[in-house]
Formats: structure tokens, C-alpha cells, sequence
């Protein structure tokens, strides 16, 4: 009896088995496509003429912004709004994945679907994440983003 269910369980295990080793191929082939994403180029921002040092997401809407400045940097007028946020229409539909996030300075969203979000204050809303502002105190934040409105320019480092 022991010997039939070993039998019996045998091509179950070898199935398992070949599932998992399919899973490797995948794991690799995910790695090989975000080099080649990073190959095409660094996303990289300006706000008004100063470069800020961002770590982007590694999401769907990122590349989709990625893909937006192959043809030249994109610039988006932004607006204060809030005393918390500059806000800019990116003048396309980017895909999202908005979930319910609390922001703090340096946050970077995506709003609506077609609206950038560059926050130097906190809120809570339903957002896709983008990045975030890295080389920039809670207080450069503010200084940079609450003194009227900016322009954020979004180009790619090759």
C-alpha cells in the first residue's frame, strides 16, 4: 500500500517540482527586464531649475512617465495647493494603481489617473506612488515648493 501512494504521489511531486523551477525562469527574466529598463535610462527630475535626487517605484505608472520623455524632457507647470502639495496636469492618462496612502514631504503621486503630485507637507488620499524626493530635508521641501508655483521637468539620463 505504501509503495501504490508513493507511486501515486510521484508525478505530483515532479509537476510541484517543474512549477518551481518555471518560477526561477521568470524571477530571471523579471531581472533581465529592469536592466535592460534601467539601460534605457535614469528618469530624472528637476524642480523649476534644481536637480533633486528621486527613488522612483518600480511600477507600471513610472514607466509609462519613463516612456513619455524618450522623445525629449517633459515639463509640467505645477500649482500650489493646499499650504501641502504642488499639483500638475500631465496632459495624458497614465496607468494607476491607487491605493489608500498617507504622504509626507518628498512624496511623489500619481493623482486622478493625469495629475502629478510633489508634496512638502502630508495628507491623506487614494494615490499611485511614484517616487520620492531623497536629498531634500522636510524644510528644503517647503522652501522649494511653498514660496508659488513651479515647474517640474522630467527627462531621461542616458
Amino acid at each position: 500500500m505504501k509503495k501504490l501512494t508513493i507511486l501515486l504521489l510521484l508525478p505530483a511531486l515532479l509537476i510541484a517540482l517543474a512549477a518551481c523551477s518555471g518560477g526561477e525562469a521568470q524571477s530571471e527574466a523579471s531581472a533581465t527586464d529592469k536592466e535592460e529598463k534601467q539601460m534605457d535610462g535614469t528618469l530624472k527630475m528637476k524642480i523649476n531649475d534644481m536637480d533633486v535626487s528621486v527613488e522612483w517605484e518600480d511600477n507600471e505608472s513610472v514607466e509609462a512617465l519613463r516612456e513619455l520623455t524618450q522623445n525629449g524632457p517633459v515639463t509640467v507647470q505645477m500649482s500650489m495647493y493646499g499650504g501641502f502639495e504642488q499639483v500638475g496636469c500631465l496632459g495624458t492618462d497614465l496607468p494607476r494603481n491607487d491605493t489608500q496612502t498617507v504622504t509626507r514631504s518628498g512624496d511623489i503621486v500619481l493623482y486622478s489617473g493625469d495629475q502629478i503630485v510633489v508634496f512638502y507637507g502630508s495628507n491623506s488620499w487614494a494615490y499611485t506612488r511614484l517616487g520620492h524626493i531623497m536629498d531634500k530635508s522636510d524644510e528644503e521641501m517647503a522652501e522649494l515648493l511653498s514660496n508659488g508655483d513651479v515647474a517640474v521637468t522630467l527627462s531621461l539620463e542616458e
